[in-house]
């Protein structure tokens, strides 16, 4: 048990200091980690991890805590939590100190205008693998772009979306 704390703990550690533009941005990295390398999990149960996570109140990466008791239980779940939120939040407070002291200088902005299109692949790539690991065939394809397509287009709240895909699949029409 102590080896697979130590893995949870040095690949959340690692995950946390590259989460530039927020927690979804290492989604693809750890998803590959947690199901291609160590196989603690199918890419389907991570996908399923990730949604129920999403769906939760609190924080955002609540997957890492249920990657975290998945894998190893009450003391994963410490493990995990720990080392994806501290090591980032320490990281922030220090740049956040230095960044503000630098508020007038011409590089900031140029600095932060950079990371822009980073964060938005980074997502993009989240998205395309929580899609691909969720999708068992095109009906349920053709759902996820759907509501894909719903929220880019039109004003609608993201739980009416996740009501009518949950629908949709309860009513047997995404089955493969």
């Amino acid at each position: 048990m102590s080896a697979v704390l130590v893995s949870l703990a040095a690949i959340f550690a690692e995950l946390s200091l590259l989460a530039f533009g927020g927690g979804n941005t290492i989604l693809p990295e750890m998803q590959r980690q947690v199901v291609d390398v160590h196989h603690w999990m199918s890419a389907r149960d991570f996908s399923a991890m990730f949604a129920l996570a999403q769906a939760a109140p609190g924080p955002n990466m609540m997957v890492v805590t249920l990657v975290g008791w998945h894998v190893a239980g009450w003391p994963g779940v410490i493990v995990t939590s720990l080392v994806t939120f501290g090591p980032s939040s320490a990281l922030t407070a220090l740049v956040m100190r230095v960044w503000q002291r630098f508020k007038d200088h011409p590089w900031r902005r140029i600095v932060q205008t950079s990371l822009v299109p980073i964060t938005v692949g980074l997502v993009a790539s989240s998205a395309a693998l929580i899609t691909k690991a969720a999708d068992g065939g095109w009906s349920l394809v053709a759902i996820t772009a759907a509501g894909a397509i719903a929220m880019l287009t039109a004003r609608i709240h993201p739980l009416w979306v996740l009501a009518a895909g949950a629908l949709l699949g309860a009513s047997g029409l995404g089955l493969p």
